[in-house]
């Protein structure tokens, strides 16, 4: 199967996957207000290898690697790619499961994630414990390449509890990944910060001296496609992966900078809150959508009030309520 990470047009700017965010849904809203080559690799939310292996849990983990129609259509049109992420620990697990995701013939890569910091996550050597333990890392990749044609690429951080970026990548390039996410940070420093960048230059240095065609993706700390490039062209990274930044602006993914308006924000929002409500049901916590509303309501004056009064509202029906109370005050 082609390695879409050699064939990609450059420069390769992706969605990070986040936990409770990058579903089908935010997806798909981010996609449709982003330029064709200024977004074209996205990510799904992490999924659990145990899940997946689990008989009775899979039904409610696969839900992770939804992808809608509407979704799919626009993936197609635009040749974006979508790359499946999961985590865990134990090698076998990571070979069903990716057996599994090829099955389904609807990603174009797998991602390992090595460099989620979260506690309960880390404690079963997963994630970014994964740092500590080089050789159960390496079974995990090896194991997961051996059962997919799909590309295998892998996130990871700087380091566990202190930088350790050149040992640690040149252990990851043993087992030619296609691509390596490198977030300029160490667990230890969770989120705190700024994201160190020289070091994930240092993983580009690397991947050069042994010869790897592994592709370097830089994270951390862009917040706009300008920044993105100036990253690209600084540290002589393949691309940027953008986490938190959308949440700062959604529409970012554009090469030129474009003035948006309330009655786009509030277009928007009306069309995640619908694509949500219509994807999800009461089958997904509708709370969970309240994390996005800050994304829209901001930068306008009564802002603040119009936000207290989203996040207080109990559903669907009151969310989109609202929105046509704000249109009609508005007069947008």
């Amino acid at each position: 199967m082609d390695n879409f990470w050699q064939t990609i047009k450059k420069p390769i700017i992706a969605l990070a996957p986040m936990e409770d965010v990058t579903d089908t849904v935010f997806r798909e809203v981010v996609l449709s207000v982003s330029e064709v080559d200024a977004l074209n690799v996205v990510f799904t939310e992490f999924t659990s290898t145990d899940g997946l292996c689990h008989e009775k849990g899979r039904a409610k983990v696969i839900e992770r690697l939804l992808v809608n129609a509407s979704e799919m259509e626009l993936l197609k049109s635009r040749g974006t790619k979508l790359v499946a992420q999961i985590w865990g620990s134990d090698p076998e697990k990571f070979r069903l499961s990716a057996s599994l995701i090829s099955e389904m013939q609807i990603f174009d890569g797998i991602d390992i994630n090595m460099g989620c910091p979260v506690k309960k996550v880390v404690k079963n050597r997963s994630c970014a414990n994964l740092i500590n333990f080089p050789e159960q890392a390496k079974e995990i990749i090896y194991a997961t390449a051996e059962s997919t044609p799909l590309p295998v690429s892998v996130k990871t951080r700087i380091g566990f509890s202190r930088i350790n970026t050149e040992e640690w990548i040149g252990h990851l390039l043993e087992t030619a990944p296609k691509a390596i996410t490198v977030h300029g940070r160490t667990r230890k420093m969770m989120s705190n910060g700024p994201a160190l960048w020289d070091e994930i230059g240092k993983a580009v240095i690397v991947r050069n001296q042994t010869g790897s065609s592994a592709v370097i993706i830089g994270n951390g700390d862009v917040c706009s496609y300008t920044e993105a490039l100036e990253r690209i062209q600084q540290f002589d990274v393949d691309g940027v992966m953008v986490g938190t930044g959308v949440f700062k602006n959604p529409w970012m993914f554009n090469k030129y900078p474009v003035e948006i308006d309330i009655a786009q924000r509030i277009s928007l929002m009306r069309k995640h809150i619908t694509l949500y409500r219509n994807t999800w049901g009461n089958g997904k916590d509708y709370n969970v959508l309240k994390r996005f509303f800050k994304i829209y309501l901001n930068g306008f004056n009564g802002a603040a009030h119009w936000r207290d009064r989203f996040m207080r509202a109990n559903g669907f029906d009151e969310a989109l309520a609202l929105l046509d109370e704000f249109e009609n005050n508005a007069a947008i």
